[in-house]
């Protein structure tokens, strides 16, 4: 299976946006079954790159490779892990009706409205596979803002866990760089440009079956 690893690792460095992290008004949590998320925001939070952590996910996913083990809506579960790790509940905001990217950022961004919180820098932290489709939405809707994404710092070989195979972080890299690309035609994202190598392998880990989060 060597040569699927090349592969992956292709699409998972191509993920990556490597932003270099400045301080921020806000670090904006999009949450998710992966609790090493919450963490590395906490860590960005207790470093000083921003007061205010905002934690954003409903209950999206039922039956798929991302459903949650929780009961309770992402943010929820996220905030509180965040409570337990000596982040004072003042300093939090959490949404908790969003399904997808976009409405994380729309449903946010209504929050802060009413809250009167004005910002122009963000950190927005997701799973390493999904920074670079995050970076195009938010800049999607928020073009004028600077963003910058980041993920916990975990390499490839050791990001799988108890909690998903890398069978399925494979599936889940292969589906989202499908939806860069699609994404971006329906106009929910930016268009990013796509190295031919990177495509390549994407085309070859579909004829190898990784085709489990394809938007068919």
């Amino acid at each position: 299976m060597e040569h699927i690893d090349v592969l992956a690792k292709k699409l998972w460095d191509y993920h990556h946006v490597n932003h270099e992290l400045k301080p921020a008004d806000i670090i904006f949590v999009l949450c998710s079954h992966d609790l090493r998320v919450a963490d590395y925001a906490v860590e960005l939070y207790k470093q000083g790159f921003a007061s205010l952590l905002i934690f954003s996910g409903g209950i999206a996913h039922k039956g798929d490779l991302i459903e949650t083990p929780w009961e309770d809506a992402e943010a929820q579960v996220f905030a509180t892990r965040a409570m337990v790790l000596n982040v004072p509940e003042k300093n939090i905001i959490i949404e908790t009706k969003a399904t997808n990217c976009g409405e994380n950022v729309l449903f946010t961004e209504k929050i802060l409205k009413e809250k009167h919180i004005v910002f122009d820098t963000i950190i927005a932290v997701q799973k390493p596979y999904m920074e670079r489709r995050i970076f195009a939405t938010l800049k999607k809707h928020w073009p004028d803002k600077k963003i910058m994404v980041t993920s916990p710092i975990i390499n490839f070989d050791q990001y799988p866990n108890q909690e998903i195979s890398k069978d399925d972080v494979i599936n889940l890299m292969v589906g989202d760089l499908q939806r860069i690309k699609e994404y971006a035609k329906k106009g929910f994202q930016i268009e990013q440009k796509i190295p031919e190598d990177v495509w390549e392998a994407y085309n070859l880990l579909i004829q190898y079956g990784y085709i489990k989060h394809l938007v068919l």
